[in-house]
């Protein structure tokens, strides 16, 4: 039996990088996977590609939340997981940054993070699932470089104890934890880091950590905290 068999998951921001990297584990191991994204082709793309469906979403808006919670509901009965994975990144300090680049970084990782959270609790009370938050090292250590990034990303950390706190508290089988990538050669750090930074880990090193919480073997762990980063922010911490 594959780690996953008879699952439905939502994967935001699926069309590149992590998203699409933990799609592809996740359908390789049983699960029925639906890919959201904002960029429309390249995400129906990986969901072809691994057999999945793909659903546009702009996660910064609540209207596509419930559109897309309602829509896998009615088609599949269910929703066991949500990979809140969707994400961007600028460059900036805090002398640089701009109100208006801080709220987009806010609303993207922030904002969204609690909308699919507040829509798969609704959805997953009864039944029971796993919430699986992807934050950042930067969320755990000083990134003066950018700012904003670091700044949702802890949100997203705070978020996720709350609603871990809160399913425990009301006696919801809802797991909710969140993962703390270092640097990953995606579409989306190589812009900000180089093509050549040393040390960098692959999507696949994030997929493995996002399919135990997904799976069963989990089903004992909440509230936790996972860092996926080769002891990188242990060495700058010594």
């Amino acid at each position: 039996m594959k780690r996953m068999q008879g699952k439905v998951v939502i994967v935001t921001g699926g069309s590149s990088g992590l998203g699409a990297a933990d799609a592809a584990l996740l359908a390789r191991e049983g699960a029925q996977v639906i890919v959201t994204d904002i960029a429309e082709g390249a995400g129906r793309a990986v969901a072809d590609r691994i057999g999945g469906e793909f659903m546009p979403q702009d996660v910064r808006r609540e209207e596509d939340w419930a559109r897309v919670i309602d829509r896998v509901m009615t088609r599949h009965g269910r929703l066991d997981v949500l990979v809140n994975n969707a994400g961007i990144c600028l460059v900036g300090d805090i002398e640089s940054t701009t109100l208006e680049q801080y709220r987009l970084l806010a609303a993207v990782h922030g904002e969204a993070s609690f909308l699919g959270c507040q829509h798969a609790v609704r959805v997953m009370k009864e039944r029971g699932g796993s919430i699986i938050n992807i934050a950042s090292i930067a969320a755990l250590r000083a990134t003066p470089p950018v700012l904003a990034y670091a700044a949702a990303k802890g949100a997203i950390r705070a978020l996720s104890l709350s609603v871990a706190g809160h399913c425990r508290d009301k006696g919801y089988p809802i797991r909710c934890n969140t993962i703390f990538p270092g640097v990953i050669d995606t579409p989306l750090v190589v812009p900000v880091v180089g093509a050549n930074f040393p040390g960098a880990g692959q999507p696949d090193d994030v997929a493995a950590m996002v399919l135990f919480l997904a799976s069963d073997e989990s089903r004992f762990v909440t509230g936790a905290e996972f860092v996926v980063d080769n002891g990188a922010s242990a060495r700058l911490a010594a």
